[in-house]
């Protein structure tokens, strides 16, 4: 289990890392970048790679939903 922890909290500094990497070549390049494309690419790689996770981890039953089905 806590391996999986620490797989999602990887998996989510990643996307907000990238996300800021984004911001960053936004403002300073004024939009016309590759650089933020590749880093808004990446934000999309990292949240699908995190949906998979969280999806594999609900098959395996190391999660459970909680609430609305209940």
């Amino acid at each position: 289990m806590d391996i999986f922890r620490t797989l999602v909290a990887v998996v989510m500094i990643g996307i907000v890392l990238s996300l800021g990497s984004a911001l960053f070549h936004l403002m300073t390049d004024k939009g016309n970048s590759k650089k933020m494309v590749r880093a808004l690419t990446w934000r999309v790689g990292f949240s699908v790679a995190l949906f998979l996770l969280l999806m594999a981890a609900w098959a395996a039953g190391l999660i459970e939903p909680l609430g609305a089905g209940r």
